[in-house]
């Protein structure tokens, strides 16, 4: 079974060539890969909104058919700092965003773990999102 959908780039490696969505109507997030995208793949950055075909891809759903949903938004925030700095009492430190944060998490599982299913790491990911947030480690 295939549907179109829309979604938000959640974390996207240009030189692995794959990452993840999280759909606009929620649930379980979807592994994209560059043989899918429709555009520059230079331009497929975190938080930029997509459009796409959703299927089983036997370890969990994948996306197909992947296109930015307003290249120019793209283009101009490919070249945006993506991080903000606030001050703390020992010094200066990064305030991610839950989508900046679940990207290095990710990134983090794959490489300490890379045997996670799609679905292990969207488990984990939510716990410790939660966790982060109820410390304020990451904007809300």
């Amino acid at each position: 079974m295939v549907w179109v959908t829309s979604g938000k780039i959640l974390r996207f490696d240009e030189v692995r060539g794959y990452g993840f969505i999280a759909p606009d109507e929620g649930g379980e997030d979807v592994f994209m890969h560059a043989n899918d995208l429709r555009d520059e793949k230079h331009l497929f950055q975190p938080g930029m909104t997509v459009t796409f075909d959703v299927e089983d891809g036997g370890r969990g759903l994948k996306a197909s058919n992947v296109h930015l949903a307003d290249r120019d938004a793209a283009t101009a925030a490919a070249h945006q700092p993506a991080r903000t700095t606030r001050v703390v009492e020992d010094g200066l430190a990064d305030l991610l965003s839950q989508n900046e944060f679940r990207q290095e998490l990710t990134e983090a599982m794959l490489e300490s773990a890379p045997t996670l299913t799609g679905s292990q790491i969207v488990l984990l990911r939510r716990k410790i999102v939660q966790l982060a947030q109820s410390h304020n480690w990451v904007e809300h």
